[in-house]
Formats: structure tokens, sequence, C-alpha cells
């Protein structure tokens, strides 16, 4: 068999693979021979019918299937050995005039190659790492949602300028259909006054834009997905169930040792305090979070490449459990493309830098995910034994192990970028945070 790669630009090739009657004779008539026993052709009893009948009747088939089979073979071994680095698999080129009698079998394949290229983490850049504070405004706002959710809720028959309504949020067109409890204080105030006076069973329609401060909170209160709460603006229903005024909780002791455990609490100082410590190790996470996707979409839009976009185009046609048409396919391409290009990018990083996940990583980082989850249900001090039997338990689930891999991977690579991009360091509020992170 002969074997060939045609170069047709950068990230595209062809493998030309030509069979000889050689290569697959063999196997073909030991395939022969193994059904000469069981053929039946009328005239001949079972097992008698001649070879050249048992051929005639079944050797296209057989050519068919072994030639298949040595070239599927043959294909694998030769990307192995050549150490083909492709995008997607092979594709066969489909020859509508293909001579299965021939004596030589020439197969076409069509291969999109993973693109070379260099990266350069330490370019000049303007990326921002955001260290997030909070603020009187924030805290003050958090130790009167304590004082409500700890206090006493007193039923109203009309809605009041400070009352608490719980009810149903709608809009059929959109799917919304969410059962909340939500503050009047919280809509803006041309939507808050209208729900004032109204009753139980009462329904009052609201814009949702700018219904809230913050547009992500129609994330929270009618359970719409990231990417619809920008700019959307349509009308909702809000079906009232339920009126409560609330009689605040008392800020003493035994509020304090119910909300972190004995005696850690000891003041509104200390509650305050440990409410700015909590909030910002949460904003933490999300401004490392932002730092990542400003790096990926800096390295994305600074490192170029060539991604050969036709043959991905063709081979996301043919797999999945449903086919995709050309028009699917390409808009498939177009989703997926950013996310394909920082693949390549992170694994190039990845590389020359020399970083590799191990198991004891993501032992480690395991680990520490659960004690943070087992702290937030009050279990502050799990022992190592409890801690290493639930980290054993998921490391045997390969959809965990999976899922946590690219979590360490993206931990890795945060403290990469943090080092190398030399991001410029600025101190905001949450709501400043939030206005840079999205626009708004």
């Amino acid at each position: 068999m002969d074997i060939k790669r045609v170069a047709i630009d950068a990230v595209n090739e062809t493998i030309v693979m030509t069979v000889v009657h050689m290569d697959y004779k063999g196997q073909v008539a030991k395939r022969i021979n193994e059904k000469m026993p069981l053929a039946q052709v009328k005239g001949f009893r079972k097992g008698q019918v001649p070879k050249d009948l048992v051929e005639k009747q079944y050797g296209k088939s057989v050519k068919q299937e072994e030639v298949k089979k040595v070239v599927d073979l043959a294909l694998e071994r030769y990307i192995q050995s050549e150490r083909l680095n492709l995008l997607g698999t092979p594709l066969p080129k489909v020859n509508e005039d293909f001579n299965w009698d021939a004596e030589e079998l020439t197969f076409e394949y069509e291969i999109g190659l993973v693109p070379n290229f260099e990266i350069d983490l330490e370019a000049k850049n303007n990326i921002v790492k955001y260290i997030v504070t909070a603020d009187d405004k924030l805290i003050d706002g958090q130790v009167e949602r304590i004082q409500k959710q700890f206090g006493k809720a007193i039923p109203q028959d009309k809605v009041e300028a400070d009352s608490d309504l719980t009810g149903t949020f709608s809009n059929e067109e959109k799917g919304i259909n969410n059962t909340t409890t939500i503050s009047v204080s919280t809509f803006n105030k041309k939507a808050g006054d209208k729900f004032i006076g109204k009753k139980v069973g009462d329904v009052v329609t609201v814009s949702t834009k700018g219904l809230f401060e913050d547009d992500h909170q129609l994330m929270d209160y009618l359970k719409v997905s990231h990417d619809d709460v920008h700019g959307l603006d349509i009308e909702v229903n809000f079906t009232i169930s339920a009126i409560n005024g609330a009689e605040l909780a008392e800020l003493n002791q035994e509020l304090f040792d119910k909300l972190f455990g004995e005696g850690k609490v000891a003041s509104l100082e200390d509650l305050k305090s440990k409410i700015k410590e909590d909030a910002e190790a949460q904003f933490a996470q999300q401004a490392d979070q932002k730092l990542l996707l400003d790096v990926q979409d800096f390295l994305i839009e600074n490192t170029k490449f060539d991604l050969p976009a036709e043959f991905l185009k063709k081979w996301l046609q043919t797999v999945g459990e449903k086919k995709l048409s050309a028009e699917e396919a390409e808009v498939e391409y177009a989703r997926s493309e950013k996310g394909l290009r920082f693949q390549l990018i992170e694994g190039k990083a990845m590389a020359q830098s020399n970083i590799q996940i191990n198991f004891e990583d993501l032992k480690t980082f395991t680990s520490k995910a659960i004690k943070q989850q087992m702290a937030q249900f009050g279990q502050t001090n799990p022992t190592d034994e409890e801690v290493q039997g639930i980290v054993a338990r998921v490391l045997s689930n390969q959809e965990e192990v999976k899922r946590l891999s690219e979590q360490v991977v993206a931990e890795k690579l945060l403290e990469l970028f943090k080092e190398k991009a030399n991001p410029t360091t600025k101190e905001v509020t949450y709501e400043e945070f939030i206005a840079a992170s999205y626009g708004e």
C-alpha cells in the first residue's frame, strides 16, 4: 500500500492511499472459504456450492468490507506514525464513479491540522485585575437583609413601600414562570409605585427594562439566562400571593451564634467585619474569573492563526447523533470558533510554561472544594478521614474527574496569567466592578 500526504495549505491536507490486490486478497479468500459451508444457491445442497458461485454471490461485498478494514487500520497507523495533530477526524472524499474492479483502489481523506503558532503572554495589554471591596452601603444592606430574614413576618392586607411580596413572575412568550419573594424596595421607583395599595390576587404588569438597579437580578427573580438579561425589554406579570411586613430581628448574641457559631461574632462591628470578609472573598473569586476571561479575550484577539474552517464545517455535519445540514454546521462553527481558538491557545500556554496536571493536584483541589462546601453547611472542622472519603467517591466518577480537571487547569492558568500578563491592579466597589464587567 502506498500512502502519501498532499498539502493544500498550512492547515489543510489530503491523505492519498493506494490499495493493491496483495493488500487484501488473503483476507478476502479466507472470508470466502468461511462462507462456503453456509452458502445456499438453488440447485445445490448447502455446503456443496462451487467456489466460483460463492465468489460471485459474496465476493464484491466481502472485498469492500475487507478493503475498508485495511484502509481504516492503515490510516490510523499512518496518523500515529506521522504524529499528525488533527482537528476533527479524517473525512473521506466521495467518488461517485469509484471502480471497485480496478487493479489499484485509490482513497482520499481530507484532514484539518492544528495550526503552528506562538503566544506572547507578556505582550503589552490593558488588562485590569480588580480588587473588589465591600463598601458601607453593601454591608448595611446585608445587615438589614439578615434582620429581615430572621425577623418576624407580619401579614399585611395591602402593599406598602417596605412590604415583602411573594408571587409569580410570568411571560408566556419568553417561558418565564418563576415564584419568588421580593421586597418592593428592590424594584426601581416607577415599578415599585405600581405595587403600592395592591392586594393578594392582584396582577401587576411591569417592564423588565431598568426593573432593578442591576439587570443581573433578572437572573435571580425571573430565572432568565445571563445572555438574555442584557437589553431585555419585555413586559412581565407579577401575581401577588402573599404580602408581609417585617419585624426586624434584634442584633443580639443569640442571632450571631445562630449565624456564625457560638462566640465567633459578639457585636455589630464584628458582624459587619464578618460580612465584609465573606463578601470580599466571594468578590475575589468573581474578579479572578473576570481576569481569566479578559486574558482569554486578549489572547484570542492578539494570537493570530488560521483554522481549517471549511474542513471543520464539513466535519461538523458528520458528528453527533443528529446530522447537521450545511447551514446548521455554519451556525455551529461560528458559535464554537472562539472556544476552539482558546482551547488551542490554552494548550500552547501550558506546553510553553511546562504546566502539567497530576492526580495529586486533582486530589488537593477536590479536598479544598469539599471543605469549602462543608463549611457552607456549618461543618467547619471536618476530619481528614471524612474529607478524603468524599474525595475518593468524587474521583471515582469519570465525569467529575473531567470537570474538576478543567477547573484545576483554569486555576493554574489563572496563576500563570497573573504572573506573565502583569495586569494593572485597581480597587473598586462591587457596583463599580459590575459596571466594569458588563458595561452597565
